[in-house]
């Protein structure tokens, strides 16, 4: 597969073209991983306050349906709320290889694909 690196305004046209299917968000943050099943039903942006030590971030991608997220290996529960949250940055990398996203920030990697 062929790899490109993505604008922030082609990564939001493509991925706007997911909503209404079932999707994988596999996220790999400082020191913690987990993968969420989740059927897409709507994406926006946020832009927040932002806090000085740069925990919470200016800006998110906000990934909206029901689903699971996986709590250990092979056990999943209910997702808490309808929304996925990815925190993004100026510096935000967007990468599509033809079937997934990889979304790469300082604080960590996701990866996002569609379930078939």
């Amino acid at each position: 597969m062929n790899q490109h690196f993505l604008t922030i305004e082609q990564f939001n046209d493509l991925i706007r073209q997911w909503n209404g299917k079932q999707i994988k968000i596999v996220k790999h943050e400082l020191d913690d991983f987990d993968e969420t099943l989740m059927d897409l039903s709507a994406i926006s942006y946020s832009k927040n306050g932002g806090t000085i030590d740069g925990y919470e971030p200016i800006y998110s991608l906000n990934l909206n349906g029901s689903g699971i997220i996986g709590t250990t290996i092979n056990e999943y529960e209910s997702l808490p709320s309808e929304l996925y949250e990815i925190p993004l940055e100026d510096s935000a990398m967007y990468e599509y290889d033809g079937s997934r996203f990889i979304v790469s920030t300082s604080r960590g990697v996701y990866t996002i694909e569609t379930i078939e």
